[in-house]
């Protein structure tokens, strides 16, 4: 079921592209596999899906150590401070940077092992109060900020869009997101290559891809409902 799943994912991944004359090869899926058991993932790196999305810092630790090869671990949930020493040599990607202050101390535990740290600015592009994210306004500023750390490459904008039925409703969100990194790719800023765009999950990621996104976020339309009760 989960092969059929990604085989589904992938084909509504190649219409939506179609629809809007882009190349699917423009669009990474990350399988979010959050709460979900390391035999799941086993069974995807049969179809060679390699990009894995995890919430928890924990849970990214643990199946990396258990995992049967190595795959492209994607910090998609927020990150603490006292937590980014346990993920900064294991993900290929920090998607959820909202701060200067978080920035730093990946700057931080960067250097102290001699790599780069790749990420995403995380956007709050409706506005959620429930929501983590920078507000549009500020998000500039931050940036430039962000650029200066030589350890830390910003390679893009992330968002999570909010929860509705009808994905149409989303549609005006992405399209500013897209609009803002497009301008800020236009500035040409050091250290900053802005040609990532992570919008779109399992809710709306078709209506995402038609608004520009280059990454989209996957995990109940691949691996099913979660139980959040045990």
């Amino acid at each position: 079921m989960l092969k059929e799943n990604l085989a589904n994912v992938r084909e509504k991944i190649n219409i939506a592209c179609k629809k809007v004359g882009r190349n699917p090869d423009e669009v990474t899926l990350v399988a979010v596999s959050k709460m979900k058991p390391l035999e799941d993932i086993e069974t995807l790196l049969e179809t060679g899906q390699m990009e894995y999305g995890e919430n928890y810092v924990q849970e990214l630790c643990d199946k990396y150590e258990k995992i049967s090869r190595p795959v492209h671990w994607h910090m998609i949930g927020h990150l603490q401070t006292n937590k980014v020493k346990y993920i900064i040599d294991k993900t290929v990607l920090i998607h959820s940077v909202d701060s200067v202050h978080l920035a730093k101390q990946i700057e931080k535990e960067a250097a102290k092992r001699n790599l780069t740290a790749q990420i995403l600015i995380q956007v709050n592009i409706a506005e959620e109060e429930t929501k983590f994210g920078l507000d549009t306004e500020e998000l500039l500023q931050i940036i430039m900020e962000i650029s200066k750390f030589p350890h830390v490459h910003i390679r893009g904008l992330m968002t999570s869009a909010p929860f509705v039925a009808d994905p149409e409703e989303n549609r005006c969100y992405f399209k500013k997101l897209h609009e803002l990194f497009v301008d800020i790719g236009k500035k040409n800023i050091d250290n900053v290559t802005m040609d990532i765009l992570s919008m779109g999950m399992t809710n709306d990621y078709e209506v995402a891809i038609e608004e520009g996104a280059t990454m989209v976020r996957v995990g109940t339309g691949i691996f099913g409902e979660r139980n959040y009760n045990k």
